[in-house]
C-alpha cells in the first residue's frame, strides 16, 4: 500500500491543547476553513472533535493536498471536504464564505506579505465576530518568549530571509489595519499561542 500521508511529530503534541481552545470559540455549526494546511493530521482530528462542524482543508501543495486527502481518509471522516488548492496570495480564493478559519504554524513559515494576505482574504472570507483562529510562536514586547524560540527565530531566518517568529503587536496592529478587533492570546505548551481574532461589525 501506498500511504501518502504526511507525519508531523509536533501534531502529536498539540492538537490536544488546540482543541481546547477551539472548544470554546468555534460556532455550534458551520464551516471551518483551515489555511495551510500542511500534512493534514490537523484537520483529520479536528473533524473528530466536531463533528457537527464542516471542514474544509487547503494547502497551495499538490504532495501536501495528497497528504491531507490520505489523512481524511485514514480517519473516517465524513464531515471533512476535499482540500482546496489554495494560497493566500492569489485572489480570488477558491472559496468565499466561512464561519471560522484556522491557520497553524504558517505565518513564521512565509513571508510578512502572506500574512497581510491572510488578514485580507479572512476579511472577505468571514462574517462578523467569526474567529480567525493562528497558532505558533510569537516574540511579545520586541523580545522572544524562551530561548529555544529564539533558536527557533535563527533557523527559520538562516533558511530563508523572509521567514522568521512574528512579533505579536505587528500582527495585532496588521489586523485592526484589516478590520479585526484586538486578539485574545491564551498561552499554550512549547512556548506556542493561540492568537484569536474577530472580524469587525463595521469591517467590509
Amino acid at each position: 500500500m501506498n500511504d501518502k500521508r504526511i507525519f508531523a511529530s509536533s501534531t502529536a503534541r498539540n492538537r490536544g491543547p488546540i482543541v481546547d481552545v477551539l472548544r470554546e470559540i468555534l460556532p455550534a455549526k458551520g464551516l471551518v476553513l483551515e489555511i495551510a494546511s500542511g500534512a493534514g493530521e490537523h484537520v483529520a482530528f479536528f473533524a473528530a472533535a466536531f463533528p457537527h462542524m464542516t471542514f474544509c482543508p487547503s494547502d497551495p501543495s499538490a504532495e501536501a493536498r495528497e497528504s491531507i486527502a490520505a489523512w481524511i481518509a485514514a480517519a473516517g471522516v465524513a464531515n471533512v471536504r476535499a482540500p482546496l488548492a489554495l494560497d493566500v496570495q492569489r485572489f480570488p480564493w477558491p472559496i468565499s464564505a466561512a464561519d471560522a478559519m484556522i491557520c497553524i504554524n504558517m505565518i513564521h513559515i512565509s513571508p510578512w506579505r502572506a500574512t497581510e494576505s491572510l488578514f485580507e482574504g479572512a476579511r472577505g472570507t468571514l462574517p462578523a465576530s467569526a474567529p480567525l483562529y493562528l497558532y505558533g510562536p510569537y516574540r511579545r514586547g520586541d523580545a522572544h518568549t524562551a530561548p529555544s524560540n529564539a533558536e527557533f527565530d535563527a533557523s527559520l531566518r538562516a533558511r530563508n530571509a523572509d521567514w522568521g517568529v512574528r512579533d505579536l503587536e505587528k500582527v495585532a496592529e496588521l489586523g485592526r489595519r484589516k478590520g479585526f478587533g484586538d486578539p485574545q492570546v491564551v498561552e499554550m505548551p512549547a512556548n506556542n499561542l493561540s492568537v484569536i481574532f474577530r472580524r469587525s461589525a463595521e469591517a467590509a
